[in-house]
């Protein structure tokens, strides 16, 4: 039974191998905003993924390669919906959760190398039932990840980082992180103080459960989100 079973992990791996994706075209307010990159920061690995060894790499902020310089910067209202489309028409296509993370910069962020605090603006994870089911993970077969700007943000430009983290190989301390970073100039009556901050690298340990996870069991462990909280908005 056990060989069985290592076969049919084996076979789904094989058959996802190839299923990768990258966030790189902005919407807002359901209005697709650009093309590919037009307000994402280009990195250097296509649509391929990093592995858990990035957690310690300042390539974690923005992917490999996502450099400051050259990405437009689009302006938006706080309590705007923001999405972020997969290239391609393609689909998320692993199971695992999505993250977005949010830095303001000092000053222009087309400057900005994202050394600064980070907040979490947005988490999905299951929603029902256990991590063993791809079709449980919310964002599973999907084209974007989307949340709405906190009303109370404080105004300023900010580095917006897109994350997807696929478990499919997790068991193999294999996880596959995809990244992208936006750059979007919020505009608003602010208010909020956004919390807990944090720095990128430092929000992931390679053996947080929610990143080493084994979703080839019959009884997958309960799912731990990993990374911060999520800012309540005030």
């Amino acid at each position: 039974m056990k060989f069985l079973f290592g076969l049919a992990a084996m076979a789904a791996s094989a058959a996802t191998v190839d299923a990768h994706y990258i966030f790189n075209i902005l919407y807002v307010n359901g209005q697709k905003q650009g093309g590919e990159y037009t307000y994402v920061r280009r990195n250097s690995n296509s649509y391929n993924p990093a592995f858990p060894d990035i957690v310690t790499s300042n390539d974690l902020r923005c992917n490999v390669g996502a450099k400051p310089g050259s990405t437009q910067t689009f302006t938006v209202k706080a309590g705007d919906k923001i999405g972020f489309k997969v290239f391609n028409n393609e689909f998320i296509e692993h199971p695992g959760p999505g993250f977005i993370y949010m830095s303001k910069a000092p000053g222009s962020v087309n400057t900005y190398d994202g050394s600064g605090d980070w907040f979490k603006a947005y988490e999905t994870g299951l929603c029902g039932g256990g991590g063993n089911v791809d079709g449980n993970w919310c964002s599973y077969n999907k084209d974007r990840l989307e949340f709405t700007i906190p009303q109370k943000t404080p105004p300023g430009e900010y580095l917006v980082r897109i994350e997807h983290i696929g478990l499919h190989e997790g068991h193999r301390n294999r996880a596959q992180f995809y990244i992208t970073c936006a750059q979007l100039k919020i505009e608003g009556p602010g208010g909020g103080n956004p919390s807990p901050l944090a720095k990128i690298p430092g929000i992931y340990k390679a053996n947080d459960p929610g990143i080493a996870y084994n979703k080839w069991t019959n009884t997958p462990a309960a799912y731990v989100m990993p990374g911060p909280k999520v800012w309540d908005g005030n």
